[in-house]
């Protein structure tokens, strides 16, 4: 009988962790890199690479968190957030990372149809009536700002919003066509906008012309400033409300915001501009003096979908280790495998996003940039990885086959940066070790 019990146990024990859908997911904790498969030794080319990249100008500072099979392996900052006062940049800095909002948009969007709130093949206009009869422009000009029209062969859906297949354009970093005609219509980027609401943004953003035929092409656009807004009619909260209470409480994530806290405004990191002599200046704003940098810290009630969050590297990494554990962080779930499935293939078929690493190679999923077969020969990240992104130069990336996220933060622009992304993705794998 003691025989049989103990086979029993075994097999059942086999059964369920053999099974990925009842393993526990894993929690983020700092150890040694061999922990995680990593090479102490070979970490330390990306330590000396990163106090490097300050030493050479290309950058003031810049900090980086790597973890794998959920431990942290690597956690370090380097440089200056404010270099007359000799402060150095802190690791648990809050920094604003833009467009990857959109991350946390798509989870909002898709926990919203495992409700039942929607379909994916739903027209935008069941819930928003402006964006009844669209039209896709025809013609510019440029002289006087004037446009003719045709009537769109279909109505853009909510699958076309999270594909970037919509026909939607972003104002200000567009065409000429898209940044005078959203300029018209009073449309901005999201980003430190005040004086008007995300759904009257949005409502006026359906009476203006489409720039493609609906899934005919990728285009970067307001799509997810237009999601969080469904998400509001959906939830009947305000995007802010709905990500804190349903995403960041949740997770545990206590320092991700649209709205810094006063008592939090010293960790928010300055902003930077270089130039092509290695001149580093801390800049109060951006975009010829249209966007105040302190924008975390003014009261805000515009929350854009695609660009207004600040987090920490911490912070993010819970999200980004969520998706990673299929849904799922530490006992709480927000999606299921198969949604975080959907959200990370392919879901634009043969067409291509253009903008993101060896663009032309690679596919988008749900929000997010996804390395393909083909693309992944062109650099170390494994077939399936998914990335973005923000343009105030953060990014991250999740390689599902090594088990990994990647997340590195800065706060500058200049001629330089670009450099440090080159130089880090091959310091990160070269440095795995099992």
């Amino acid at each position: 009988m003691n025989r049989y019990c103990i086979a029993l146990f075994m097999l059942l024990a086999f059964i369920i962790y053999a099974n990925p859908a009842h393993t526990q997911s894993k929690v983020l904790t700092e150890t040694a890199p061999e922990a995680g498969g990593f090479s102490t030794a070979r970490l330390a080319r990306l330590d000396s690479a990163m106090k490097a990249w300050d030493d050479q100008k290309w950058v003031n500072g810049s900090a980086v968190l790597i973890a794998r099979h959920g431990k942290i392996v690597f956690y370090k900052a380097h440089g200056y957030n404010d270099e007359a006062g000799k402060v150095p940049l802190d690791k648990t800095a809050i920094f604003r990372i833009a467009s990857q909002t959109k991350a946390v948009t798509v989870a909002a969007v898709m926990m919203l149809w495992e409700e039942g709130k929607f379909s994916l093949d739903d027209p935008v206009s069941k819930f928003i009536a402006s964006f009844a009869n669209e039209t896709v422009l025809a013609t510019f000009n440029p002289k006087d700002t004037t446009y003719t029209t045709v009537p769109a062969k279909r109505p853009i859906t909510i699958r076309d919003l999270l594909t970037h297949t919509s026909g939607l354009g972003y104002p200000a970093i567009g065409t000429p066509a898209e940044n005078a005609i959203y300029a018209k219509a009073n449309l901005t980027g999201g980003v430190g906008t005040k004086g008007q609401t995300l759904a009257d943004a949005m409502s006026r953003l359906g009476s203006v012309p489409l720039f493609f035929q609906p899934g005919t092409q990728w285009k970067y656009g307001l799509n997810m400033d237009l999601l969080g807004c469904l998400v509001e009619k959906w939830s009947g909260m305000t995007l802010e409300e709905f990500f804190t209470k349903r995403i960041f409480e949740p997770l545990g994530m206590k320092d991700t915001y649209f709205n810094v806290p006063a008592s939090k405004g010293s960790r928010l990191v300055n902003f930077f501009q270089g130039d092509s002599t290695g001149t580093i200046k801390r800049s109060a704003s951006v975009f010829n003096g249209a966007l105040d940098m302190n924008f975390p810290l003014q009261k805000s009630t515009y929350f854009s979908g695609g660009g207004g969050l600040c987090s920490t590297l911490y912070d993010y990494a819970i999200l980004l280790q969520m998706y990673l554990n299929n849904g799922e962080y530490n006992g709480v779930r927000l999606l299921s495998r198969n949604t975080v499935r959907m959200i990370t293939e392919n879901q634009i078929g043969d067409l291509h996003p253009n903008i993101g690493e060896n663009a032309a190679y690679n596919k988008f999923g749900f929000g997010f940039f996804i390395i393909s077969e083909e693309g992944s020969r062109l650099g170390p990240s494994q077939a399936g990885t998914y990335a973005w992104g923000g343009v105030f130069s953060t990014s991250y990336w999740v390689d599902p086959k090594e088990d990994m996220i990647v997340l590195a933060y800065e706060q500058m622009w200049g001629p330089y940066v670009a450099n440090t992304a080159k130089a880090f993705k091959p310091l990160v794998y070269q440095a795995i070790n099992d």
